[in-house]
């Protein structure tokens, strides 16, 4: 009798975590419910940036959306570096953080991510570009217009090859093309639902 109690506390624990794995997994997959208020920001659009963004001698500007405490965007963050190696001396990089812990400084995230590029807290420009989920990449040209907006990859860890789509539009961008044509799945938001954050 005790024999049986033990392997079924033992199956239903299982069982129990087997489903926490399962459900995380299909939350993530499935695409960010679009608020009700979200207002779209169409490609071509006039981005702000004035003194929000340090725009290096005229060069586009790729904005990493970016909530610490999501894992999507914690996955993501290897995909990110690895962009940021690649093409930081003709585009220009920024961290966007959102996240509702304000105890979190710009050191923490440079620190704690390893990363050497300017940290911004600032909500209105995730609003500015119609995110609303992270992690989300933005990439605006040189005329500050709105080239793209979308995620990285169709994987959630960025394993995916294939759809390395932040890349691809950087690629884009970098030869001129004008009139991208970026696939449903790349302009999908998928991810962490951005937290009712202040900018600081």
């Amino acid at each position: 009798m005790k024999k049986t109690l033990i392997i079924s506390w033992l199956v239903i624990l299982f069982a129990a975590i087997g489903y926490l794995f399962w459900h995380n997994e299909w939350k993530y997959s499935l695409p960010t419910p679009v608020p009700a208020t979200y207002q779209a920001v169409i490609p071509g659009t006039f981005i702000n940036l004035a003194n929000a963004v340090d725009q290096q001698q005229g060069k586009p500007v790729f904005l990493h959306f970016f909530n610490p405490d999501c894992p999507c965007s914690r996955f993501n963050i290897r995909e990110f570096k690895s962009l940021v190696k690649q093409y930081s001396d003709r585009i220009s990089f920024s961290v966007v953080v959102l996240t509702t812990d304000d105890s979190y400084t710009v050191a923490d995230i440079q620190d704690k991510f390893g990363l050497t590029i300017p940290v911004l807290f600032n909500k209105a420009i995730a609003d500015q570009c119609g995110v609303y989920s992270t992690p989300q990449a933005v990439l605006i040209n040189s005329d500050n217009k709105l080239y793209y907006r979308g995620n990285y990859n169709k994987s959630r860890y960025c394993t995916d090859k294939k759809t390395n789509y932040a890349q691809l539009a950087i690629d884009s961008l970098l030869h001129k093309n004008v009139n991208p044509i970026f696939a449903r799945a790349a302009l999908t938001s998928y991810g962490c639902t951005l937290p009712d954050v202040c900018s600081k």
